[in-house]
């Protein structure tokens, strides 16, 4: 019988994380899983409160477990500091991600936008820049397809830089996640 208690997903640059957090409330039992494997188990456990510190790829995540009444718990995920809502917030400012369906399979892209890196299904890829007339294009590889993400200024302040990807010349939507 399993005691998971809570599910979060976590888009991190490398790919889409899952986390699965299981505490017995009568054992104390806790127990954490990072895309189906287990990374953290203790048994049992006096304190049935508190918080579990580990890592997902390169970011620091801590589960609080904290008693709302009687034997009712509450359950949340901090990332690198911050509220997980607030690390989607920063994430969605700093990332810009895309998913297409290219050579008979999902594909994730992802540019990382302080950084210029960009990845694809997790891996980061060879990229070259290149300016062109109306901003810079970074140039990479998807598989067999030839890929680039064109930058271009809007012009407005507030709008800042557009960022598209194109994969043998179409151009792709970004993702929503």
């Amino acid at each position: 019988m399993s005691d998971l208690v809570a599910y979060w997903e976590l888009a991190l640059s490398d790919g889409v994380h899952k986390v699965e957090f299981e505490h017995g409330t009568t054992s104390g039992k806790r127990v954490i899983r990072v895309d189906g494997k287990e990374i953290y188990r203790q048994d049992w456990m006096f304190k049935l409160v508190g918080r579990e510190h580990f890592q997902v790829a390169k970011a620091k995540c801590v589960i609080t477990i904290e008693a709302v009444s009687g034997f009712a718990y509450e359950y949340s995920l901090e990332v690198n500091g911050k509220p997980l809502k607030k690390f989607r917030e920063n994430q969605s400012k700093i990332m810009k991600t895309w998913t297409l369906y290219i050579a008979g399979k999902d594909t994730r892209v992802v540019l990382e936008k302080d950084t210029l890196d960009v990845w694809v299904n997790g891996s980061k890829v060879e990229t070259t820049g290149e300016f062109v007339d109306d901003g810079t294009e970074t140039h990479f590889e998807v598989g067999s397809y030839s890929a680039y993400i064109k930058a271009i200024t809007t012009g407005k302040r507030r709008d800042g830089i557009v960022h598209q990807l194109y994969v043998d010349g179409a151009e792709v939507p970004l993702a929503k996640e």
